[in-house]
């Protein structure tokens, strides 16, 4: 199996920063694309960004020159900085990795924008 371990989340006022990280571990082999998606109360499970092995990035709208996608590949992790942050970004924030065809889900992170 591949485990997905996210940290980072937690309560931050609008405007703030945070940076989340997920670690993948098990049977992981290149290429593949990790990324993070976000579900909110009552919401639908959306994309946030995604970056592949091999560098290329996609980002939701919504996200676009506030938060950044990278990874270390030799660690099999991937990080969002978030900064400018907003309330509509309060959220439960989700790691996952795809390889070939099958895709992995971590637990989840809350993150919290809130005065």
């Amino acid at each position: 199996q591949v485990q997905l371990v996210e940290s980072g989340g937690g309560l931050v006022q609008p405007g703030g920063s945070l940076r989340l990280s997920c670690a993948a571990s098990g049977s992981i082999f290149s290429p593949n694309v990790m990324g993070w998606y976000r579900q909110a109360p009552g919401k639908e499970r959306d994309l946030v960004a995604t970056t592949t092995s091999y560098g290329v990035t996609n980002y939701a709208d919504s996200v676009k020159g506030r938060f950044t996608i990278s990874r270390e590949n030799a660690k099999n992790t991937v990080y969002l900085q978030m900064n400018s942050l907003k309330p509509e970004d309060t959220a439960v924030y989700y790691c996952t990795l795809l390889q070939g065809n099958t895709r992995f889900w971590g637990q989840g992170t809350q993150v919290t924008v809130s005065s």
